[in-house]
């Protein structure tokens, strides 16, 4: 059987993309990966998003652009619903080890310089 999964981003089945609005072709996006525990992580808080294969970021049919956008995105909202739901800024870096409350094109731009 199955894991039942659910999601901060959907109520429900997880059937439908959370970007795009279709209900084809969707992939369950565990928002942090498998290493140092963090899918098992995304499963305990919720952090699963239901995602068209065209937009999943680790999904090996992506053909959105702006992917490295979504993953960010997804990634930051997750920190803000932590923080108002589970634990402090800190608690969240211990479990998590990294910050996803800045905006991805100041970041880029940092990294030009």
């Amino acid at each position: 059987m199955a894991k039942k999964l659910w999601s901060i981003f959907e109520d429900g089945e997880l059937d439908t993309c959370i970007v795009t609005g279709r209900t084809d072709h969707i992939e369950r996006h565990h928002i942090f990966g498998g290493r140092m525990g963090l899918k098992a992580k995304s499963e305990k808080y919720g952090f699963i998003a239901p995602l068209h294969a065209s937009v999943h970021p680790n999904g090996a049919f992506c053909t959105d652009r702006d992917w490295k956008k979504i993953d960010h995105t997804l990634k930051r909202v997750c920190q803000e619903y932590y923080m108002e739901h589970y634990g402090t800024r800190e608690q969240w870096y211990q479990e998590f080890g990294k910050f996803y409350d800045y905006d991805l094109k100041e970041c880029e731009d940092e990294a030009e310089d």
